[in-house]
């Protein structure tokens, strides 16, 4: 086989290059796949949380509706029990009411007696009256007559005895009729009784009888609102049974979509792991095409980044030297908070004097490089004590506002921070997606380089930028 004798072998350090702007591309587009993954799984997370919400409401209606159900069918079953009673008591009622109206009747009827009754007492009165005339009478004539029977002498002694027989009826006659007098007064004084309280009841017995046709009615009411009571019970406790089994279907349509939704973010929470890893590789590609030489658009940026880590490590071993500030004051993880700070602001025991020597180091570079978004050295736990002054405003009520505005004092734990602070590589170059606040990001890459102080490392020294 013969090769082509002006076919030159690639050049190397071109070779590097395109593999740098390569890698560096490939960052770019990971980490932003890698964002939409992080957000779609934060909603994967609240819309499961939702759900979870639904779900429990859901569980909830359906005990609700459980009960509902068992208190109509209940409430349908007195229902039945109430219009049966009802029935029975207005019968009863009716019959009571019959009742009545008979013995209004016979009270009515007992008052127009009543005169007929004292018309006839009247009438025995009379003759009760006269016969005691007559008694009277018959003993006047017995008298008469004993008198004339004694003048006769012996010839009217038999007839002296038959007056004696005459006195003595009349007198028997004359005490039968006192007699008959005070029985028949007795009798007149009772009827006028029952006259009288035949009259009062005869006036309630025409009130009853009055009334009784609207009682009637008011009974037939009574048993035909109670049968539409019934019959609205008992549709009731055909609605609530459906409107259970609905409120069911939708709490196994919720646990359906809950599973779905679960596999789903579980799905970009793996995509997400694995885009995190595939940036990390990116990374470290680019870590090496570097070190073999790829020049690339960031090698300015890497010197420059490591040499203002040295001049950070050199300000704190001066300051050390100095006695401004002791090893444990500069490797101090107690992180305080700041109270009413939002997001939270901490202090520790190197803060006042990173305020002092990091700006001079700090704002040359943002205020020379127009592409540089930020230059800040931060400890190995992210924490950020001395951002530039832009990014360093006295915070507002407003935590969106500050979360863009008010950066120092912060600690920054997330990959790309922790990554930052932690690393010992000779440099670290990151592509990320940087939070401003209010859900807005901006995609930037992040170099740092790690700071020692007296060979032991402190943090690292991140440099923001565009890309």
């Amino acid at each position: 086989m013969q090769h082509t004798p002006d076919l030159a072998a690639p050049s190397t350090a071109d070779e590097l290059d395109r593999l740098t702007r390569d890698a560096t591309r490939l960052g770019r587009e990971t980490v932003d796949i890698g964002g939409f993954l992080q957000e779609l799984d934060d909603q994967c997370h609240v819309q499961l949380d939702d759900l979870g919400g639904i779900k429990t409401h859901t569980n909830t209606l359906s005990d609700t509706s459980e009960r509902m159900v068992n208190a109509v069918q209940r409430m349908a079953a007195t229902a039945d029990e109430a219009i049966e009673k009802v029935e029975q008591s207005t019968a009863f009622i009716a019959q009571n009411s019959n009742n009545a109206q008979e013995l209004a009747e016979w009270v009515r009827s007992v008052h127009s007696e009543s005169a007929t009754v004292e018309e006839m007492l009247q009438a025995v009165r009379m003759s009760n009256s006269e016969i005691s005339d007559i008694a009277w009478q018959v003993h006047i004539l017995a008298v008469n007559a004993k008198i004339e029977a004694a003048r006769a002498g012996q010839a009217g002694k038999g007839f002296s005895i038959v007056a004696d027989s005459v006195s003595e009826l009349s007198q028997k006659t004359a005490t039968a009729a006192d007699t008959i007098s005070a029985t028949v007064k007795r009798l007149s004084e009772w009827m006028a009784r029952l006259h009288h309280g035949a009259q009062v009841t005869s006036q309630k017995a025409e009130e009853v009888l009055d009334r009784s046709s609207g009682a009637d009615m008011a009974l037939s009411e009574i048993d035909t609102r109670m049968g539409s009571l019934r019959d609205d019970a008992h549709g009731l406790a055909g609605e609530t049974t459906a409107a259970k089994d609905a409120v069911d279907q939708v709490g196994g349509a919720v646990r359906t979509i809950i599973n779905s939704v679960t596999s789903v973010t579980n799905g970009v929470e793996e995509a997400t792991r694995r885009c995190n890893s595939l940036v990390d590789t990116s990374e470290n590609i680019l870590q090496h095409t570097v070190a073999l030489g790829g020049s690339g658009e960031d090698s300015g940026m890497i010197t420059q980044a490591q040499d203002l880590a040295g001049q950070v490590a050199q300000a704190f071993e001066n300051a050390l030297q100095r006695g401004r500030v002791s090893m444990a004051q500069l490797f101090d993880e107690s992180y305080r908070p700041i109270p009413g700070t939002n997001p939270e602001q901490v202090t520790t025991g190197f803060t006042k004097l990173a305020d002092s020597l990091l700006p001079q180091i700090q704002e040359h570079i943002v205020a020379t490089v127009p592409k540089v978004v930020f230059c800040a050295a931060v400890d190995r736990n992210g924490y950020l004590p001395t951002h530039n002054k832009k990014f360093s405003q006295p915070q507002s009520k407003d935590p969106i506002w500050n979360a863009g505005n008010c950066r120092n004092r912060r600690i920054f734990d997330d990959r790309v921070g922790l990554k930052a602070g932690q690393s010992q590589a000779p440099f670290l170059l990151q592509v990320y997606r940087r939070d401003m606040g209010g859900g807005n990001f901006v995609l930037m890459k992040d170099l740092s380089a790690p700071i020692k102080i007296q060979g032991r490392h402190w943090g690292g020294i991140r440099i923001g930028y565009q890309i």
